[in-house]
């Protein structure tokens, strides 16, 4: 009995010491031999390619459908919902950039950062909730993309109603799957792609993006000389929850900006261009957005948009036919570009943990001479075609953005433990923990509020509930800015930290409690599988790192050089 306990004590013992291991940071040499031997990305990717990277993740079927379901219950306010979540995301944007142009130049983004600023299950926990949500957003957005091939192919006399509904708008059977063969057939032809080398996936991107924006540009135009500002009154409707709660929605609209950020092991001058990819890239997808909004509710009475192609059949309601089949295409464009990025940034996540022995080693693989983490891109695409194949995930969508939202969050609160300064060992003496546990109790306080406040206003609790919860998490901001020294960073520095941060935090939490309540289960039940993987194989399998080892940021060999 004594041995079975101190066998699972020695166990326990192991597991958490193995949790609580970070990431000590590749130096610049570290990367350099890691490319000249085969083993690393090559650094093709300049300016105009992240920010291309970036619209091109954001700017899909939202910009053609979700604006005008959202329309439809804000109103014309919609465009106020479009610059809430806009601003939020700049919040989050701010933050991704500055330690994407701190850290060195690898694959990785949250989960990395999370990796040095916090510890290894944590990441791992991260890397998790993400990976699911680019899973079944990946199957999602194929069987979407290939209903609009469907439909634009049945622009041809001879094939209009001639296109059994199994070919890409998908089929019921057994009342369980839902038979799509389209879908996967585009996942195929996107891998294959994508296994090419960064370089050919980067031209497809860049050609399909500014086909999208030139055609989103032009409906644009058009559509302000068709608009009526009667129909811009009243402008809010509804009332200013209904602008709240559209910026819930709307907000996943602009995911797709951390793109970017995992591009790092393949950009040029990634400490200079990867900020500038970043916001670059969040800044014109907000202007689109905006533009649209005011667009599409000028043109036609909100009471009257459209449930699934508003966009289209607006413009159809104003004689425009020709308009609403040029939407078409560019629903095809911004589908494809939306999802060989997402098939991209998947891929490279698993090369990084794949690296770091969380995931086998054959994830860790990269292809000598495309110099493309293959075997991690197969495998992305396998899961994407089987489950846009089989199953209707649009189904799943309650589940969706859960990973985003938690992520986002994380990285949010690396920005402010990277920048604690141990203050001095007379001063620390006198409490009874530690600085940076103080501190990681604050931020984990500054959820909560955030997630109760979201919760008290999702269940029309009274408002003065609300403000208790906001105050409760100013005062843990308080904390933090007074009690804590912060460092000032080379490169990119996100402003008004710790402030800005938490606001961050504060406000992704918020959105959070706004899902689905299936979503929170999803959570619960993907963190416990996640926590069982880790402990019976993760442990055991990581590169060993110190949790002491000091964080150092190191610019990367072409940086260096100029």
């Amino acid at each position: 009995m004594s041995s079975a306990m101190a066998s699972s004590s020695t166990w326990f013992s192991h597991f958490w010491s193995s949790a609580l291991r970070s990431k000590p940071l590749s130096s610049a040499s570290d990367t350099a031999v890691r490319i000249t031997s085969g083993e690393g990305l090559v650094r093709r990717l300049g300016l105009f390619d992240l920010i291309l990277l970036g619209i091109g993740a954001s700017i899909g079927a939202g910009i053609f459908v979700v604006t005008g379901t959202v329309a439809r219950d804000a109103g014309p306010g919609v465009t106020l919902s479009f610059i809430i979540a806009g601003a939020s995301c700049v919040l989050n944007a701010l933050c991704y950039a500055e330690l994407a142009s701190r850290f060195p130049a690898v694959v990785g983004g949250a989960y990395l950062y999370t990796y040095s600023a916090f510890n290894e299950l944590t990441a791992f926990l991260v890397f998790a909730q993400l990976m699911l949500d680019y899973h079944i957003g990946a199957a999602s957005i194929a069987r979407s993309l290939a209903s609009y091939v469907v439909t634009v192919l049945e622009l041809i006399p001879f094939l209009k109603g001639n296109i059994p509904s199994w070919v890409g708008h998908g089929e019921e059977v057994f009342g369980v799957l839902s038979i799509n063969v389209l879908a996967p057939i585009i996942l195929v032809l996107l891998t294959l792609v994508l296994c090419q080398g960064v370089g050919e996936s980067s031209i497809l991107n860049s050609i399909m993006t500014v086909t999208k924006v030139l055609i989103v540009l032009f409906v644009i135009i058009v559509g302000a000389f068709k608009v009526d500002v009667a129909n811009w009154t009243p402008f809010i409707p509804h009332g200013p929850k209904s602008i709240l709660t559209g910026a819930t929605v709307v907000f996943f609209a602009y995911v797709g900006f951390d793109a970017v950020a995992n591009s790092a092991e393949e950009t040029k001058r990634p400490q200079r261009d990867l900020p500038l990819g970043i916001m670059g890239s969040l800044l014109a997808c907000i202007a689109l957005y905006i533009a649209v909004s005011l667009v599409i509710t000028g043109m036609v009475p909100y009471q009257n948009l459209g449930e699934d192609a508003p966009l289209a059949e607006a413009f159809t309601s104003k004689g425009l036919k020709y308009v609403s089949v040029l939407i078409s295409f560019g629903a095809v464009a911004g589908l494809t570009t939306t999802l060989l990025v997402g098939l991209y940034v998947q891929s490279r996540l698993y090369l990084g943990l794949g690296r770091d022995g969380l995931l086998p080693s054959i994830f860790a693989k990269v292809h000598p001479t495309r110099h493309t983490p293959v075997h991690s891109q197969v495998w992305v695409g396998l899961i994407a075609g089987v489950l846009a194949c089989l199953l209707n995930v649009h189904m799943l969508s309650h589940i969706l953005s859960v990973g985003s939202l938690t992520g986002y969050s994380v990285v949010s609160a690396c920005v402010v433990s990277l920048r604690w300064k141990d203050k001095t060992s007379s001063q620390a003496s006198t409490r009874f923990i530690s600085n940076r546990a103080e501190g990681i109790i604050c931020l984990l306080a500054i959820a909560c509020f955030g997630f109760a406040a979201g919760v008290l206003f999702r269940f029309g609790a009274s408002f003065i509930f609300l403000i208790v919860a906001a105050i409760f998490a100013i005062i843990s901001v308080a904390f933090l800015y007074l009690r804590q020294v912060y460092t000032d960073p080379p490169g990119f520095s996100c402003p008004g930290v710790p402030i800005v941060p938490c606001v961050s935090i504060f406000v992704n939490l918020f959105l959070f409690a706004q899902l689905h309540h299936e979503g929170w289960v999803r959570f619960v039940v993907l963190s416990i599988v996640t926590v069982g993987v880790y402990a019976f194989y993760g442990q055991y399998h990581a590169n060993t790192v110190s949790s002491n080892v000091s964080i150092i940021y190191h610019r990367a060999p072409a940086e260096e050089a100029q």
